[in-house]
């Protein structure tokens, strides 16, 4: 993340104000998506683009299940999202448990958060899934691009985006 302020963003003046905050029922629907992707059947349905992330916490030991929306890009899942407190449980090197359609796999994350980076792949989530891109302030242009100053402001307002690749 950069101290920079939203005036220094080289790419103009954003059409967003960011990424939405966390609201106060944020809880409640992380509870109710986690328990629909564990239902056998549905689980495949809703987690279309949807996946818990089975998170190891660095000083607790705990786990804890994160439903995130991702975009699925060659071999790799692709989460954006604002650096949030568990995201530094992710590691490099330390295998991170996912589900998504009931099946659990194993991935090495690499949490991305230069600014080229994180503009380059939250431009591929953006056209992947709008609805991710407008919880993350990033609006389109009239040809239906991702407006590449949004995408930058959200990398100021603390987006980075986690890659996921497979174990084998």
């Amino acid at each position: 993340m950069s101290e920079d302020s939203p005036a220094a963003n080289p790419y103009g003046t954003p059409t967003t104000s960011g990424p939405r905050p966390i609201g106060r029922a944020q809880g409640a629907t992380n509870r109710m998506v986690r328990t629909l992707l564990r239902i056998p059947g549905l689980s495949g349905v809703v987690g279309k683009r949807l996946a818990t992330l089975h998170v190891v916490g660095r000083k607790s030991g705990n786990t804890y299940d994160i439903p995130v929306a991702y975009t699925a890009h060659g071999q790799t899942l692709l989460i954006g999202t604002a650096q949030r407190p568990w995201v530094k449980n992710l590691a490099s090197g330390t295998p991170l448990t996912i589900t998504r359609g009931g099946r659990p796999e194993q991935f090495d994350p690499i949490v991305h958060t230069e600014a080229d980076e994180v503009l380059r792949l939250f431009e591929i989530i953006a056209r992947d899934n709008k609805t991710n891109a407008d919880y993350n302030g990033i609006d389109f242009d009239a040809e239906g691009n991702p407006n590449k100053a949004d995408i930058y402001q959200t990398w100021q307002q603390g987006g980075v985006v986690i890659e996921l690749r497979p174990v084998r």
